[in-house]
């Protein structure tokens, strides 16, 4: 069986350039890496991610929003996430089910409880390990101003659901402290990085 590893953090953390990074370290070390993200990475998960950030959709409601984020999930990982973890890969995705609690479930209200329940009725398998990129929401929008990135339907949120989103992670972290390792996002790119190596190499050391 291989690694599934996800990363998570609020937009503009800089998710992109570490899963990149870990990528490159673990193909030197002669692993077989897929990078996917969520919403997304199969064709089905990739139309619904399309009806999830649309700027148009402002009346979707937020069981919904959940709900799809779900469905989006559960076809992903019997399609593309399960098949390559059988066959030894490494699986670094963008997001998993810590965005549903923590987005829909506590930034939306919907309860923790309720969101992971709509989850694992489908879910059957857990990151191996999780690393948390943690960095305040206004250092967050500075770099997604320079970045001059296309700004979606979440990214539109206001300042206050942001910061939820913010304390959401804070709050799941120690939920989970067995799986998450918190990063701290606000250092420079090169320890945040190292940093994530570091929790890397302790995951493939205890095999």
């Amino acid at each position: 069986m291989g690694y599934f590893i996800t990363f998570e953090g609020g937009e503009g953390t800089g998710k992109t350039t570490i899963i990149e990074q870990v990528k490159n370290y673990l193909l030197n070390l002669g692993y077989e890496v897929i990078v996917t993200r969520e919403p997304g990475g199969i064709e089905i998960s990739e139309q619904i991610r399309d009806i999830i950030l649309d700027v148009k959709n402002v009346k979707m409601d937020y069981r919904t929003e959940a709900l799809l984020y779900a469905a989006s999930r559960v076809q992903h990982l019997a399609e593309k996430v399960i098949p390559a973890l059988e066959q030894g890969k490494v699986v670094l995705c963008d997001r998993y089910l810590d965005s549903s609690l923590v987005y829909q479930g506590i930034a939306r209200g919907l309860g923790i409880d309720k969101v992971l329940n709509i989850n694992m009725f489908a879910l059957d398998h857990m990151p191996d390990l999780t690393l948390f990129i943690s960095a305040r929401p206004e250092i967050c929008f500075e770099r997604l101003k320079k970045s001059n990135r296309t700004m979606d339907r979440l990214d539109l949120e206001k300042k206050e659901f942001h910061e939820m989103v913010y304390d959401g992670y804070k709050q799941i972290s120690k939920m989970y402290p067995e799986r998450i390792t918190t990063i701290d996002g606000e250092q420079a790119v090169e320890k945040v990085i190292s940093d994530a190596l570091d929790a890397i190499k302790k995951l493939v050391d205890k095999r």
